[in-house]
């Protein structure tokens, strides 16, 4: 019961909630299951520690079901590798420490996934391009240490767009990621399998990287919880690069709490993260820039939504971020274009891939990726002057959202995170639908979410709703720069008002 305690203790100082429900701790050997319970269908962290805390199951068992769940979902295709082995005996080893009265921290037992381009020692990273086929990083990223230093199992690294160069994660190499909700449909991209992960209930939550919007779009369109942290909150060395500018690793989970609980083990954070108040929650309404022309099945749900926060008396703040779409035009492009060139070069030399830019190019099998790939460094590469200006234009916008959230005394800004739903993944390469027209799939998708991306914001995307069709929407909040723990907070109260519960029917 000691150990039971212990655990319970750990997850409960971590897990950001200022109340939670003690379980019922057994004394050893009364009334005990003669066998492990079974984990939920679409389980959290702290269902899952609860269980793990109570004795009703082993960590062997929770992560077995987490792998059983690999293969009973592999029609889905979240993952390009699932390492079995390795996470059953991890699980094994911290059964043993768990018998023996020590716990790693928050996370011990849960099984966890990772990005195919977040370095995990020991573990091929593939980037999703054949190119880097066999590449097997000797050294972690730090975010991964210190979630398996708070005793993280990670069973698998997951499928995502291409070299993470697009939204779809319609992967030409290792196939395309379907969407729980509708195997037909995309789930976004590009880190479209943590996000299918963690929907299909196959773990709690992940890892993705995030450059335009990978941790927000796949969850908007999954109908889960991501988390853009502010820039630097996160290490993110050890990552398949496209730009230092702009790219992060970033969370995906099944609730905000979950997300704090994560936050708090890599970021490093003590304290906890208190809800906040509906009544002291002042939001932004940009609909200058982020509510035009959306899906209109998508803006029934979104209006419901700001209704319901509104009775729920948030205070909503119509203004609009000056010349935002100018700003966004002169940098969110240009920035990335160049510093692929030289980020993803340095990368190859660094790590030993074996291989360059150029043969990685060669061998890209995703037309839109290798397009991109030849522009960035043929004739339409960006100069020296294209990218000094595109710099300050992002500092620009940098100044505009603080003089707006100063001005207005705003906590975040609200919108939906992507202007339409998933689309299917046939012909969804270039274009899909859009209130009856055809539009560019990756600028329509980032819309929303790219801001974020270039002013250095944190962004978290809740899930509020379903489409007419049973499809998710999802709508983000943006804070100021550096305001994360207060924005995950506002998160917390804006999932209880909301109450979103519409999880995807998976068969066998």
């Amino acid at each position: 019961m000691r150990t039971s305690i212990c655990l319970l203790a750990i997850i409960l100082m971590f897990s950001g909630c200022s109340k939670a429900p003690e379980p019922e701790l057994k004394s050893a050997g009364a009334d005990k299951p003669k066998a492990p319970i079974a984990t939920p269908a679409y389980p959290d962290i702290a269902s899952l520690s609860k269980i793990l805390a109570n004795g009703d199951s082993t960590i062997t068992a929770v992560v077995g079901d987490s792998l059983a769940r690999t293969r009973q979902f592999s029609r889905l295709n979240a993952f390009i590798s699932v390492d079995s082995e390795g996470a059953t005996e991890k699980a094994k080893e911290l059964d043993r420490m768990l018998a023996n009265g020590r716990v790693l921290g928050p996370l011990h037992g849960i099984p966890i996934v990772v990005k195919d381009n977040i370095h995990v020692a020991g573990m091929e990273n593939t980037g999703g391009t054949p190119g880097l086929k066999g590449f097997v990083p000797t050294v972690s990223n730090e975010a991964v240490k210190r979630l398996e230093a708070a005793g993280a199992v990670i069973i698998g690294k997951t499928n995502l767009h291409e070299l993470a160069f697009g939204i779809t994660s319609d992967n030409a190499v290792f196939g395309a990621v379907k969407n729980p909700y509708d195997d037909s449909l995309i789930p976004g991209g590009s880190s479209g399998g943590t996000a299918v992960a963690v929907s299909a209930g196959i773990v709690p939550a992940g890892l993705g990287t995030d450059t335009g919007g990978s941790v927000r779009i796949p969850p908007a369109l999954t109908g889960i919880v991501g988390f853009r942290p502010s820039m630097g909150r996160y290490p993110s060395e050890a990552v398949t690069p496209i730009s230092h500018t702009r790219d992060t690793v970033g969370l995906l989970s099944r609730t905000v709490n979950d997300l704090i609980v994560l936050d708090n083990v890599i970021a490093l954070e003590a304290d906890s993260v208190e809800t906040v108040p509906a009544s002291e929650i002042r939001l932004g309404v940009p609909r200058g820039y982020f509510y035009q022309n959306i899906d209109n099945e998508s803006l029934v749900v979104v209006d419901a939504t700001l209704d319901l926060l509104a009775e729920a008396n948030l205070q909503l703040v119509e203004a609009d971020i000056p010349d935002i779409a100018e700003l966004m035009a002169n940098s969110a492009f240009p920035i990335a274009f160049y510093e692929v060139l030289r980020d993803l070069t340095a990368y190859l030399a660094e790590f030993n891939t074996g291989i360059s830019f150029e043969e990685l190019t060669a061998a890209a099998a995703s037309p839109d990726v290798r397009g991109v790939l030849g522009l960035v460094s043929g004739d339409g590469a960006t100069s020296d002057e294209v990218y000094a200006a595109a710099m300050e234009a992002r500092e620009q916008l940098r100044s505009n959202f603080q003089q707006y959230f100063a001005s207005q005394d705003l906590d975040a800004i609200i919108f939906p995170t992507t202007l339409l739903p998933a689309r299917p993944i046939e012909g969804s390469m270039e274009s899909v639908e859009l209130n009856g027209g055809q539009v560019p799939t990756l600028p329509t998708y980032i819309h929303n979410t790219d801001p974020a991306s270039i002013a250095a914001l944190p962004g978290i995307s809740l899930p509020v709703g379903l489409t007419a069709s049973g499809l998710p929407v999802g709508m983000e909040i943006d804070g100021a720069e550096h305001s994360d723990r207060r924005l995950l907070g506002i998160a917390k109260t804006l999932e209880r008002v909301i109450g979103f519960n519409g999880r995807p029917k998976l068969d066998n």
